[in-house]
């Protein structure tokens, strides 16, 4: 079928037979049906309550997530790893007797192993050395000498427990543990 068929199949179609009463009446039928029906207005009503709750919520999590992510942030930059004694354990159990050190410091975590085994087993001992712009840790054994911080360290313990730090232009006792050591903030203690 062509267009000039569909035309004159559609031109000879006719509409429904309607009543005479009907098309009359159908307007008024339609007005009345209009008064009638509630009035409502072109665009749906929204409540601002539900989405005031939504934008409270989404606020209050956040400020959680941050306060959250802050103290932990601050706790982990007061805590250093090396003072774990978990994390000592394991590695002297991977390396039994040779372990001479552990240190941390601007180019990350080092672990400093003697050729032999010939680590005396000894309490572990934590140093912690800050020159004020950069900090250096470490666990190591009585009797090792450790370079940390740009010079070498001997670090020695007696049998009450007491630590001495010794370096090239220094000597350091945990008895004097609050005073500074020619600009070096330095904590020590037995693991």
């Amino acid at each position: 079928m062509n267009n000039s068929e569909l035309d004159k199949k559609l031109k000879a179609a006719r509409g429904p037979a309607l009543d005479a009463e009907y098309t009359d009446d159908f307007p008024r039928l339609v007005l009345a049906g209009l008064r009638s029906a509630p009035r409502q207005m072109m665009q749906p009503k929204h409540s601002w309550r539900p989405r005031l709750a939504w934008g409270l919520a989404t606020g209050v999590c956040i400020l959680i997530a941050f306060a959250a992510g802050h103290w932990h942030g601050r706790m982990a930059a007061n805590q250093d790893v090396l003072a774990s004694s978990k994390l000592v354990e394991e590695t002297l159990a991977m390396f039994p007797n040779r372990v001479r050190a552990i240190v941390r410091d601007e180019q990350g975590m080092n672990l400093v192993l003697s050729d032999q085994a010939d680590v005396p087993a000894s309490t572990p001992i934590y140093v912690r050395i800050c020159d004020g712009k950069h900090c250096s840790s470490l666990v190591t054994f009585s009797g090792q000498e450790i370079q940390v911080a740009g010079q070498k360290i001997t670090v020695l313990s007696d049998a009450r427990g007491g630590i001495i730090l010794e370096g090239n232009n220094f000597v350091w006792s945990s008895l004097a543990e609050n005073e500074t050591t020619r600009g070096l903030n330095i904590q020590a203690k037995l693991l």
